[in-house]
C-alpha cells in the first residue's frame, strides 16, 4: 500500500479556495501512483473564532462527498479526506470522511477529544465513537489531532486489530517535539503503521508545524516532511507485521484485569 500525505496550507474561512487548492494538490499527487491520499485536519475552513462563520461549513459532508468522493472515483484512489467543519442537525462537528476507490463514503469520524486550551468545544460537538474501516482489505482507523494525546483511544482500535492508523491534524509548531514523539510512540506500542498528515503555515491564529510523517511498527520513520507545503509518500510493507507481533507479542501479554481503567 502506497500512502501519500497532502501537507497543505489552509486559508482561514475560505472553503472555495481550500477545496480548489486541495484538489490541485491531489491531482499533483496522483503522479506518485498512491493507493491512499490523506488530507489534514479542518482543511475546508480552519477553526472558527465566532459563530457567524458557521455558515461556511459543509452540511452533512455534502461538498466533501461530491468533490473529494468524486475525485476518488475518477482516479480510482482511496482517500482519507482529512477532517472538515461539518454541520449536522444544527450542531457543528470536526468530521473526518473516508472514501474508497469507487468514491463511496465508507467511514466518518467525529473528533472525540476537543482541544480545550483554544476553546474548540465552544463551536464543535465532540464525537463518541471510534472509527475502524478497511481500505483495499487492510484494517485501518483514523483519529484527529488532539486525540493523539489519549492512548486509550488508539488502544481501543488496535485491540480488535488494525494495521494502519491515520491521524489528520493542525498540530502547532510550538509543540513539534510532542508531535514527533507521540506519533512514534503510538506506532511502537500498538505495532501499527502510523500516518500523520499535518497542516502547514498559518491556519487562522495557529502556525502549523508540518512535519507530516509515515512511521512503521518498529518506530522507523519511512518519510518525514519539512515545515512547508509538501507531498509525502511511502510504501507500507505489511510483511514486517508478522515478525514484530510474534517476537514481541504485547497484545498477548496485556493484563487488562489489572489496569482497572
Amino acid at each position: 500500500m502506497k500512502v501519500t500525505c497532502i501537507q497543505m496550507g489552509i486559508r482561514f474561512a475560505d472553503p472555495d479556495e481550500n477545496f480548489s487548492h486541495a484538489i490541485h494538490l491531489m491531482e499533483e499527487a496522483m503522479a506518485e501512483k498512491p493507493d491512499v491520499l490523506v488530507l489534514p485536519e479542518n482543511w475546508n475552513t480552519g477553526f472558527f473564532k465566532n459563530t457567524s462563520e458557521l455558515s461556511l461549513t459543509d452540511r452533512d459532508g455534502q461538498r466533501v462527498k461530491a468533490e473529494i468522493g468524486g475525485f476518488a472515483k475518477k482516479h480510482s484512489v482511496n482517500i482519507v479526506a482529512g477532517s472538515v467543519s461539518d454541520v449536522r442537525e444544527g450542531k457543528c462537528h470536526n468530521t473526518a470522511y473516508v472514501f474508497d476507490r469507487q468514491g463511496n463514503c465508507i467511514a466518518s469520524y467525529d473528533k472525540i477529544h476537543l482541544f480545550s486550551p483554544t476553546g474548540e468545544g465552544r463551536f464543535y460537538t465532540p464525537g463518541s465513537q471510534v472509527c475502524r474501516f478497511q481500505l483495499d482489505g487492510i484494517n485501518c482507523g483514523v483519529i484527529i489531532c488532539y486525540d493523539l494525546r489519549f492512548p486509550e483511544l488508539t488502544r481501543m482500535m488496535t485491540v480488535p486489530g488494525i494495521d494502519v492508523l491515520f491521524m489528520v491534524s493542525q498540530w502547532p509548531t510550538v509543540r513539534t517535539t510532542h508531535l514527533r514523539t507521540l506519533t512514534a510512540a503510538r506506532a511502537i506500542e500498538n505495532q501499527i503503521f502510523f500516518i500523520c498528515c499535518n497542516a502547514c503555515g498559518k491556519a487562522g491564529e495557529t502556525l502549523c508545524a508540518g512535519n507530516s510523517a509515515i512511521i512503521d511498527p518498529w518506530g522507523k520513520t519511512l518519510a518525514l516532511a519539512g515545515e512547508e507545503e509538501q507531498l509525502l509518500s511511502a510504501q507500507l510493507d505489511f510483511s514486517i507485521l508478522q515478525n514484530i507481533r510474534t517476537s514481541i507479542n504485547v497484545f498477548a501479554d496485556r493484563r487488562p484485569e489489572v489496569y482497572g481503567m
